[in-house]
C-alpha cells in the first residue's frame, strides 16, 4: 500500500473529519475486513476505527437533517420555507 492508502483520520479526535473523508476511510476499512486477509489484532483495530468513523458520519448526518428546509406550496400558489423538525413528517403537498 502507498502512503495515501494508509493515511486515515485519527480515531481519537474525529471532530475535524469531514463526512466524505470519514465515509471514504470507512469504505476502505470494510474492504480490508471483507478481504479476510487481516490478522485478528489488526482487524480489531480497524473495527474500532470503523465504529468511531460510523459515529462521526451519523453525527454529521443528524446535524444536516436538522438544517434541512422544505419548500412548501401554500394555497394561493406561493411558496414558503419551513424547517424540517426532527421526527416530523413533511406536510401534505410538500415538494
Amino acid at each position: 500500500m502507498n502512503q495515501s492508502e494508509t493515511a486515515r483520520p485519527d480515531p481519537a479526535a474525529p471532530a475535524d473529519v469531514s463526512f466524505e473523508d470519514a465515509l471514504r476511510r470507512l469504505e476502505e476499512i470494510v474492504k480490508r475486513l471483507e478481504a479476510g486477509d487481516v490478522a485478528l489484532e489488526e482487524s480489531m483495530r480497524l473495527f474500532e476505527e470503523g465504529v468511531v468513523l460510523a459515529r462521526r458520519c451519523s453525527e454529521l448526518l443528524t446535524k444536516a437533517e436538522k438544517q434541512i428546509a422544505l419548500l412548501v406550496e401554500v394555497e394561493d400558489g406561493d411558496f414558503v420555507l419551513k424547517d424540517l423538525r426532527e421526527g416530523e413528517p413533511p406536510e401534505p403537498g410538500a415538494r
